[in-house]
């Protein structure tokens, strides 16, 4: 479970720019919170059925600061082509924290500022530019 502060924006990370299907969603007027839960494109039909594997978006109405957004470590999400999603990523305004340099790993943050670890799907990719030689910027 991820706690959130502007929903839209963090499905537009998560749904838009990741590729994640929004599963369901429920909100409760009386709790004053919306949960809304997401699976990547593979999972749908087993999320679906089986309720699992499942990123649970909790938006709290009443407007709360989030801080440490690796206070529970980091989500990890497995790619068909790190160095396309990158690319696609940054020229979607999102900074690559820690760049794919090895074909395999990057990291980025979300809107609230929580580390995603982004994982090439089978063997790593050979390095390419510009990301073999890129910095890391900022924390991941």
């Amino acid at each position: 479970m991820i706690r959130v502060s502007n929903l839209d924006e963090t499905l537009h990370f998560f749904c838009d720019l990741l590729g994640m299907v929004e599963i369901s969603r429920k909100s409760s007027d009386k709790g004053r919170f919306t949960l809304v839960f997401l699976a990547a494109p593979d999972d749908e039909a087993r999320a679906r059925e089986d309720r699992a594997p499942m990123i649970e978006l909790t938006y709290n109405w009443d407007p709360e600061e989030y801080t440490g957004g690796r206070n529970f470590g980091h989500l990890a999400y497995r790619v068909d082509d790190i160095y396309a999603l990158c690319e696609h990523l940054k020229a979607n305004g999102v900074t690559i924290n820690r760049p794919p340099r090895d074909g395999h790993m990057a990291f980025i943050r979300t809107p609230d500022n929580i580390s995603i670890e982004l994982l090439q799907k089978g063997d790593a990719l050979p390095p390419k530019e510009p990301w073999a030689s890129m910095e890391n910027t900022g924390t991941w």
